[in-house]
């Protein structure tokens, strides 16, 4: 293969690559889902026809399920996530959002998501909120009401609860479906090799099947 050839073959690899990392743009004002087709699958969100637009209502475009907090877990955080399997007038529209809401020193452990910037709004509370970039730098403050902080794409970030009362976050993505990988549950709730783990982080067995047990309440060790 010549020089200019192989220049070629990668340019159109790499645009192949950006091109489709990120929600296609829509090619009309708006896409509700026909429940004729049947309920929305997460994983093909943009393959249900639309229905016919002069069938569409107001009610369409308007989601009333974020008044309240959700279910807390035992890390103190309730998460509320809105995407097009029950927000429907999103649908191809590139964005998602969530309501997050921390008990006093609640917190949302280490995680990222692939396929989509957030912009996190504290509406109440006092958070310690950040991310760490690819060379391990963390970025990372107390963010009060009112104000917003940035979540790159697919970079590792946190957020807890560091006020004296309970805490409330706005969260919006960039993509309908921006998936969701907490840390701790992918290191030690995912069956890798004990081996391994234990090579990674120093661990006795042990310590690593303690982790398992928290992490993946399934695993017998």
């Amino acid at each position: 293969m010549s020089p200019i050839l192989a220049i070629l073959v990668v340019a159109f690899f790499l645009y192949c690559v950006t091109t489709s990392a990120s929600d296609p743009d829509p090619i009309q004002d708006f896409c509700i889902p026909n429940p004729k087709f049947g309920s929305i699958k997460i994983a093909h969100l943009g393959s249900l026809p639309c229905k016919n637009s002069s069938e569409a209502t107001t009610d369409d475009f308007v989601f009333s399920g974020m008044k309240g907090a959700g279910n807390f877990c035992d890390t103190g955080l309730a998460a509320i996530s809105v995407n097009p399997a029950i927000f429907p007038g999103i649908n191809t529209l590139g964005m998602s959002f969530v309501r997050a809401d921390l008990k006093v020193g609640g917190y949302n452990p280490p995680h990222f998501h692939p396929r989509a910037t957030e912009i996190a709004y504290v509406v109440q509370g006092s958070v310690y909120a950040g991310f760490v970039d690819s060379t391990n730098r963390v970025f990372a403050r107390v963010i009060e009401q009112g104000e917003v902080i940035v979540f790159p794409r697919g970079l590792l970030h946190f957020l807890m609860n560091v006020g004296d009362k309970p805490a409330t976050i706005f969260g919006s993505f960039n993509s309908q479906n921006p998936g969701l990988q907490k840390i701790p549950t992918a290191i030690f709730g995912s069956g890798i090799r004990v081996e391994l783990l234990e090579k990674a982080f120093g661990l006795s067995p042990k310590q690593i099947r303690v982790m398992r047990r928290r992490f993946n309440p399934k695993s017998k060790g």
